[in-house]
């Protein structure tokens, strides 16, 4: 009997050891579902945010591209004649010359340089960006003028009547560009290092999309004035990726300083920064104490946008070919050079996480080599084909959007945590310097060379 019950005894342990053990492992096996649910999340909040700061960068900087691409155009006197802009002559959307095209002369100028639009484009950017710093640190706020100035600007290049009402077009989208710039940057303080890149990545396709996207409609018979308005969606996405895609960390509506951190929750920390902890905002005198050790980063961006920009609207739209003037005229060969060049520059500008440049000095020199090129090319014409050409301008792309996305990159790798906010914002300061730069300088060239013959 005694033997029976030591038997019943032994199987009720070995029971109830197998049920425990039974317990744990569901636990477990709950514990590793909950921890596999968890990570799904937090991937998707993490490509959440990766894709928003995409979609900003492109809608960010397509006005500010569609006008620079439309200069040529918005120089000419059709485009803000009372008839609706000029007609797309022909199948590459050309526009008959008014008066103030030289058609005399075979260089064919305008006698007023593209760079004339480009300080329209680039000194309301600069100043915004001197501003931004001092006026109110509400994001959505912020974002809020972008998008408002943004509408405004192809509103008012779409239906000017004079060349006025178009410059201050031009005007709206600059103050949009580098209002959206400084503050979207200074905001990925609060998440993964990885939304410089996608931003940077974003910045470059907007230049493909937004020079392409005005090429290919003018080519299609759509009027320049007409292609602008269609661009009236950009400000839409724009407010949907800020608004409805991009998710933002805790009490960012609040009227003290909080660009940077909110109370985060331990849900979000993956596609945020690890620490969530408020650093307390710096010192004017600290800010001027940093900036020194920030040259290192500024002046090679200052001189690599610099160059690229004297290329870009002091000689491209003097490299003219009339020989291939029956399939692409004169409006049309530097809408095209303005799409090879956002094409280089978007290449260039998704590569950092493969791709790292780390003598960003070595991308000025070489562009300045490119302004040498172009120089001489716009004066004695020795390049006879367009396509030696268009591969120049891709190069010059390259090397631009590498300076650009490498410089952020490593700001945001080699600065301390409280001062990468402060470090990111202000080095947005040098590529407008430089194209402020290039827009003083493109004018008196161009009239230089506009004055010469061809040799």
């Amino acid at each position: 009997m005694s033997d029976e019950i030591e038997v019943v005894g032994t199987y009720s342990d070995t029971e109830e050891h197998e049920s425990l053990t039974d317990q744990n492992s569901l636990a477990s096996q709950n514990g590793s579902l909950i921890d596999e649910i968890e990570a799904a999340t937090q991937r998707k909040k993490h490509w959440r945010n990766l894709l928003s700061f995409w979609l900003l960068g492109l809608t960010n900087n397509f006005a500010y591209v569609v006008m620079l691409s439309a200069a040529h155009d918005i120089l000419s006197q059709d485009f803000n004649g009372d008839g609706g802009g000029g007609d797309a002559g022909g199948g590459n959307g050309s526009i008959t010359p008014g008066n103030d095209t030289n058609t005399t002369n075979p260089r064919d100028c305008n006698t007023i340089s593209t760079g004339a639009v480009l300080l329209a484009d680039i000194i309301p950017s600069l100043l915004m960006k001197l501003w931004a710093p001092f006026m109110f640190h509400h994001i959505h706020g912020r974002v809020s003028l972008v998008v408002v100035l943004g509408t405004c600007s192809f509103l008012l290049v779409g239906l000017a009547t004079s060349r006025v009402m178009a410059i201050f077009g031009v005007i709206c989208a600059a103050a949009g560009a580098g209002l959206g710039e400084v503050s979207f940057l200074s905001y990925s303080a609060n998440y993964h290092e990885n939304v410089v890149s996608t931003w940077s990545s974003g910045t470059g396709a907007a230049g493909v999309f937004g020079a392409a996207a005005f090429a290919v409609l003018t080519s299609a018979g759509l009027t320049p004035r007409t292609s602008v308005l269609i661009m009236l969606m950009v400000p839409v996405v724009m407010s949907v990726s800020f608004w409805a895609i991009l998710i933002h960390p805790g009490r960012t509506k609040c009227r003290s300083p909080c660009m940077k951190y909110g109370s985060v929750s331990e849900e979000e920390e993956e596609s945020m920064l690890p620490s969530s902890r408020p650093s307390p905002p710096l010192t004017f005198s600290q800010k001027m104490t940093l900036l020194p050790s920030l040259m290192k980063y500024m002046i090679p961006v200052f001189m690599v946008y610099m160059a690229e920009y004297v290329i870009n609207q002091g000689l491209l739209e003097l490299v003219y070919f009339p020989e291939d003037r029956t399939w692409l005229d004169h409006h049309a060969q530097y809408r095209w050079y303005q799409v090879i060049y956002q094409v280089g520059v978007m290449v260039s500008r998704s590569s950092v996480n493969f791709v790292h440049v780390n003598h960003i000095w070595k991308t000025s020199v070489l562009q300045w080599i490119n302004v040498v090129l172009f120089l001489t090319c716009a004066i004695y014409w020795w390049i006879k084909n367009i396509w030696l050409v268009f591969f120049l301008i891709f190069w010059e792309g390259l090397l631009g959007g590498a300076a650009y996305v490498n410089t952020f990159y490593k700001v945001s790798q080699e600065i301390s945590e409280p001062n990468k906010e402060y470090a990111l914002g202000v080095t947005t300061l040098a590529d407008s310097l430089g194209i402020t730069v290039a827009g003083l300088i493109a004018i008196p060239i161009h009239n230089a060379i506009c004055s010469l013959p061809v040799k």
